[in-house]
């Protein structure tokens, strides 16, 4: 069983440009982001500075800490593999980050805009409740009129300015003649402006502009809230994006030159080295070696290559460098191959209806129904258009849209806090409703059930003395296979024998001489065995029968205990696999998963769960491969880990940062408490409703009794929300 290898990031620096002379110019400085997963403190801070600005052509190194990151300025002939080496030797793991790919968050436009709107709100809303507070206390006439001026005057600029997203919102949802929350919002918002300026002309007693104010902070401060959420997963995800750099070695007249993938056209021969990830579609033209097919197929044993043979865009090169010609490139390789099947599966999801859009569905026509029939009775019992309107106007304003806009964003934002310090980031607005409603648990099996790494089996069944032969044969390759080999003798206290004129014949296996006798370990048919079911590397020493050791591919830490708890927790679980019936079956058997499908195409995997989905059922589908990517689409909620594709992650609405899938089942249990706080924290809004509503229709609820009740409800929601942490 191989592992799904990841190659190490190739070079992709961002330019920028020096400083140039006319007469001679200065070559251009290269900017290298590196990512540092490992540094906690000032002293990482130090050694890792000082340990890149130490590296010859180095001219500035900084790290920050925050961001787990450092971006060096360097010369034009400098790469990040020159650098990633001396961290590793001072004790930092280091990755090579593309920098374009991380400038989204860099350049995060939208949360300045958002904090700059919600300084502006708090800052009006201060001022205008000290202008309150004095009328409050008892000015009256000349006095009275001058501070709603002043507090007018205030408010009309930073209310279009700072609620320009409730506008925009509330414009969009009435041009396609829907409701949505910010719809009452604005109404209230306007209603509370227009009637405050009337009661200012007419020198009237009360004002609503520190209302209208607060109501906007307070929804802007849910908005906010929402919106770093969901950041912090963006951010999270580019970074995770940006390790994966697009770029191949084109051959040029027998020359190898780096360039990015966008430029290769068809007909291109590209050299893949191993460990490398093929670019293209195309032929093998020159070289042998094994692919490991896992992320398109889900296959866990290697498939032999030599010219003539045919790779698609994904596939990992093992043992042997490979010369490919291009047959397809860009948006017509087998990456792109799903794009449809994910498109028609997303459309799907894109009809569910969240928590809040349902309630706005109810609660906005009920209280503009309302505040109509108040305006209507005061109207037909005073034959005041102005006391009319004042009270419609109290009505919309105290009927509590603050605490109903706070509701999901409050909770959704202590949950993701919880599942974050857990290792998972929630990436879609509605992903925590859909996961509370999930009754089936679908899993891929190679890199998300299990590792991706093979681990033998049946060491204690070979005699000391070919196990020191197989780990020297295995010492000399890089396949996956000979270094699990090499892992399970070594941890034996295993020493290798000396063996003479060791070789790695790509494809095939190692070979080398043992006091005279040829020894091989590697392919079956090379050393004369017959391949069974199980995965397995064979050793030839010289006549004698060859000798088979077998491997399984390694569980992820927690899957286990991820699946036991789902179980335990009433949910149906499934395994579907691209992988061989015996692999397949195997791992179910192990995991205790009854219902299971082996060598699943990846249209298979998606219509199996859109048939389950139209049964009524609500999936959960955790997988990481190209082949997972339409089935993640077609799912009610999906998890891919962080180590997936980068086309499964996106097609992903949560992110498991790390190795451990036990939080899966941590993340079902703390959705359905979010879910419920969401709820109460909509009953706690209504409850508010229902003492006010009385009030403000009686036309005994001031402006000071519709601010504390504002105020009330909304802290009150937060502090519910505040129980999930």
């Amino acid at each position: 069983m191989t592992a799904q290898l990841r190659p190490a990031a190739a070079a992709c620096p961002g330019c920028i440009a020096a400083p140039a002379e006319p007469a001679r110019p200065i070559p251009e400085d290269v900017q290298i982001a590196l990512s540092l997963p490992g540094i906690h403190c000032s002293g990482c801070i130090a050694t890792v500075e000082k340990t890149l600005n130490a590296q010859p052509g180095v001219t500035d190194a900084r790290v920050n800490l925050t961001l787990k990151r450092a971006m060096v300025q360097a010369g034009p002939d400098l790469r990040a593999a020159d650098l990633i080496p001396a961290l590793e030797q001072a004790g930092y793991e280091a990755h090579e980050l593309d920098a374009g790919a991380l400038s989204a968050t860099q350049n995060d436009r939208a949360g300045r805009d958002l904090l700059m709107r919600l300084a502006v709100a708090g800052f009006a809303t201060m001022n205008v409740m000290l202008l309150s507070v004095s009328v409050w206390s008892g000015a009256s006439d000349a006095t009275r009129d001058m501070f709603h001026w002043i507090s007018a005057a205030i408010t009309f600029p930073a209310i279009a300015f700072s609620a320009q997203p409730f506008f925009v919102n509330a414009w969009s949802a009435l041009r396609v003649r829907r409701l949505n929350m910010d719809v009452p919002i604005v109404l209230a918002i306007v209603l509370a402006l227009v009637t405050s300026l009337w009661e200012t002309a007419l020198s009237g007693k009360h004002a609503y502009f520190d209302a209208a104010l607060a109501l906007t902070f307070f929804l802007l401060a849910g908005r906010y809230l929402d919106y770093r959420t969901r950041a912090i997963a963006r951010s999270a995800a580019e970074e995770l994006a940006a390790l994966e750099v697009p770029r191949a070695l084109r051959l040029e007249n027998g020359v190898e030159h780096e360039v990015a993938v966008s430029e290769l056209r068809v007909g291109d021969l590209i050299r893949v080295r191993p460990g490398g990830r093929m670019p293209v579609d195309g032929e093998i033209t020159d070289g042998r070696s094994e692919l490991d097919r896992s992320l398109l197929t889900g296959e866990t044993l290697p498939v032999y290559a030599e010219p003539g043979s045919t790779v698609s865009a994904g596939e990992v090169n093992l043992t042997g460098p490979l010369t490919i010609r291009a047959a397809a490139v860009g948006q017509d390789t087998s990456l792109h191959r799903m794009a449809d099947l994910v498109a028609i599966a997303e459309s799907g999801r894109s009809r569910y209806t969240s928590l809040a859009d349902s309630a706005a569905k109810l609660y906005a026509p009920g209280v503009h129904i309302l505040s109509a029939l108040s305006f209507l009775g005061w109207l037909l019992y005073s034959g005041d258009m102005r006391t009319a309107l004042n009270i419609a106007a109290a009505v919309l304003i105290i009927t509590c849209p603050c605490a109903l806009g706070l509701a999901v964003p409050a909770v959704t934002t202590a949950a993701s806090g919880r599942l974050f310090r857990r290792g998972m980031l929630i990436k879609h607005s509605t992903a925590l409703e859909r996961l509370a409603e999930v009754d089936t648990v679908v899993f891929d099996k190679t890199g998300t059930l299990t590792a991706g790494t093979p681990e033998l089996t049946n060491l204690g069944d070979h005699a000391r003395s070919d196990l020191e032969i197989a780990l020297a044969l295995a010492e000399g390759s890089s396949h996956p296979l000979s270094r699990a080999l090499t892992r399970a003798a070594r941890e034996a206290g295993i020493r290798p024998a000396p063996l003479t004129d060791l070789a790695e014949i790509p494809g095939f296996g190692t070979e080398a001489q043992y006091h005279g006798r040829r020894v091989r370990l590697g392919r079956a048919a090379w050393v004369g065995a017959e391949q069974g079911e199980q995965t397995a590397a064979w050793l030839a020493i010289g006549d004698r029968a060859p000798l088979a050791f077998t491997f399984t591919d390694a569980l992820r830490p927690g899957a286990e205990e991820a699946v036991a708890a789902l179980h335990a927790s009433g949910k149906t679980v499934l395994l579907i696999s691209g992988d061989t019936t015996p692999a397949v079956r195997a791992l179910a058997n192990r995991l205790g998963i009854s219902d299971w499908i082996a060598e699943a195409l990846p249209q298979d995997k998606a219509a199996r769960v859109q048939a389950l989905t139209d049964e009524g059922r609500k999936v959960l589908m955790v997988g990481d491969g190209l082949n997972d990517t339409a089935a993640l689409a077609a799912a009610h909620v999906s998890i891919s880990p962080a180590s997936a594709l980068d086309a499964a992650r996106v097609a992903s609405d949560i992110v498991l940062l790390g190795h451990d899938l036990s939080p899966i089942a941590d993340a079902c249990d703390t959705a359905r408490k979010a879910t419920k706080r969401i709820r109460e924290n909509f009953q706690i809004a209504t409850v508010y409703n229902v003492i006010a509503v009385p009030l403000a229709v009686a036309g005994l609820a001031t402006p000071l009794i519709a601010a504390l009740a504002m105020s009330t409800s909304s802290i009150t929601v937060s502090l519910n929300a505040l129980r999930l942490r």
